[in-house]
């Protein structure tokens, strides 16, 4: 496909400041766009700002992507994050940019679908926001790529999490088999509304694959995946999950 002529019947595309076989486009007021070709010219890098672009941010993204394209997706041909990202000065506190593939996507499926294949997402992003492993299935990649709402480029980081829980005092439990991505205030309101409910629990995961269990038994208990529980606690537990999912290393990993 030839994504010059593609791009030059995009509205209102214009050359992009500080970055060479790069373009801005807009369709409405409230989106703009920015694309950039990969280095091998085969494909469209493209990020977008909703209510939020910025230029400069964008340039920065699109370089480092172009320049990194093949370790942004060698984990992971769906959804590769790579952190060591530096944004401009004042641009938030993003440290890793996220790719993303045409099957997590499917950009352009409605009114261009031949050039979807040869689209790649990029945006700035936070490391705490994707397995350690780079190991998100297509699934896990969709879901969380309908999570974090990417195109707002003024967003703070929602970090990986993943979590089972049954409340025998609100009779709420997860219906998903196994841990399922959620948001951190989930584990929170579910940490508080235990209390007085006895055999109730939470179980969660962080991207390091680092698994623990939060319990009532007259009580808060708290264990990692394997080790004897501990009392603790309610908003001790909250502080101790809540600090869980921002971890910038991790020891080990439990994902049974």
């Amino acid at each position: 496909m030839d994504l010059r002529a593609v791009l030059a019947d995009f509205p209102g595309v214009r050359p992009l400041a500080g970055l060479s076989d790069a373009w801005y486009w807009s369709r409405v007021p409230l989106f703009g766009f920015a694309g950039a070709l990969s280095a091998d010219g085969a494909r469209l890098l493209q990020l977008s700002g909703r209510g939020s672009y910025d230029e400069e941010l964008a340039v920065a993204v699109l370089g480092f992507a172009r320049e990194r394209e093949g370790e942004l997706f060698a984990r992971n041909t769906h959804w590769g994050a790579l952190d060591g990202f530096q944004p401009p000065t004042g641009r938030r506190d993003f440290d890793s940019v996220v790719g993303i593939s045409p099957d997590v996507h499917r950009a352009y499926r409605a009114e261009n679908p031949a050039l979807t294949p040869y689209v790649r997402l990029v945006f700035p992003a936070f490391a705490c926001e994707f397995a350690a492993a780079g190991d998100e299935t297509l699934d896990e990649a969709i879901t969380r790529y309908q999570m974090l709402r990417l195109n707002e480029l003024g967003r703070g980081p929602l970090p990986y999490l993943k979590m089972r829980y049954a409340n025998t005092r609100t009779q709420g439990r997860s219906t998903n088999i196994g841990r399922g991505f959620t948001e951190p205030r989930r584990l929170v309101d579910e940490l508080r509304w235990m209390e007085g409910g006895d055999g109730s629990f939470v179980e969660f995961e962080n991207r390091w694959g680092r698994v623990w269990r939060v319990e009532w038994r007259g009580g808060w208990f708290v264990a990692e995946c394997g080790e004897e529980p501990r009392a603790v606690g309610v908003e001790e537990a909250v502080e101790f999950a809540t600090a869980r999912l921002y971890d910038r290393a991790g020891r080990r990993s439990c994902r049974s």
